[in-house]
């Protein structure tokens, strides 16, 4: 695919498009440090397949957007200083889809990007046609990751290229889901592309200082309308199952799918129960506001 870049919210953002520009409008926005190649071509080509116009895009700090450097690591301790929030990633989300030409999309985030999701539903709540929550929370206090997670997660950064791709092949080794057998080959693949493109420990550092600083989004998520599904992993280390649980009861309506032996990825045999229900949610929200419009 070729990379398209756009001004949006005073940065510059990466990304590519799958699939009929005619089709529903389908934001994807990934999590922690995972740059956009983290969602699967094939997997996006399965969503455009389900009649939708696929946007997947690097969120601030990773891959080729823009990253913060100037802001530097974020501060130590409980009042040190954060460069930025997650609604101001949701802000950025929103200022692609202004400089998309796009009213509204369905939007759809996996773990920290489930989290800038719901921060623009709550932010931009006439952008969201539907929302897809993808193993994330509210709150991370609302589903705190095992110590294994933990460890991984904030194992020390790599000093070359072959130590990143084999810290991040450990890393799914850990938080990867036990009932599916882990493709390390493409684990390793789509490291080694990371690593080519963007490789930023700060700027992971930068986004995890905003899921922490970042406050509850439960409260708002209450005052919700749109149609919302929200898709989690029963064996889910890194944001437990409770999470799912939180955001699936804070949303008015909304749809929880859990699946046996799904930890904190997308097993590709899942893919297609993934786009049905994501077809299916999509699908009744547009039929649900032809008549408004």
């Amino acid at each position: 695919m070729t990379t398209l870049r756009t001004r949006a919210n005073a940065i510059e953002i990466a990304y590519d498009t799958f699939g009929s520009p005619e089709g529903r409008p389908l934001l994807l926005i990934m999590g922690l440090g995972s740059q956009m190649i983290q969602w699967d071509e094939e997997f996006c080509g399965l969503l455009a397949g389900r009649g939708h116009h696929v946007v997947r895009f690097d969120n601030r700090d990773v891959g080729e957007s823009t990253h913060l450097n100037e802001a530097g690591a974020p501060g130590a301790g409980p009042h040190g200083r954060v460069p930025y929030l997650l609604d101001d990633m949701a802000d950025d989300a929103a200022g692609l889809l202004d400089a998309l030409g796009l009213d509204s999309a369905h939007v759809a985030g996996v773990s920290m990007g489930g989290m800038i999701a719901q921060s623009l539903a709550i932010r931009h709540p006439r952008r969201v046609r539907s929302l897809t929550s993808i193993m994330s929370t509210p709150s991370p206090r609302a589903a705190p990751p095992t110590e294994a997670a933990m460890a991984a997660l904030m194992s020390p950064p790599s000093p070359d290229r072959e130590a990143a791709i084999r810290r991040t092949v450990a890393t799914w080794d850990v938080i990867g889901s036990p009932g599916y057998p882990a493709d390390r080959e493409r684990i390793a693949a789509v490291a080694a592309l990371s690593y080519d493109r963007a490789y930023d420990p700060a700027g992971t550092a930068r986004q995890l200082s905003a899921i922490m600083a970042s406050e509850d989004r439960a409260p708002l998520l209450a005052r919700l309308t749109v149609p919302a599904l929200v898709l989690h992993g029963e064996d889910d280390q890194l944001v437990p199952l409770s999470g799912g649980i939180a955001t699936a009861e804070a949303i008015p309506g909304a749809r929880l799918l859990t699946f046996p032996g799904m930890g904190h990825d997308l097993p590709r045999e899942l893919w297609a129960s993934f786009a049905d229900a994501i077809e299916d949610l999509t699908g009744s929200a547009e039929q649900a506001a032809a008549p408004a419009r």
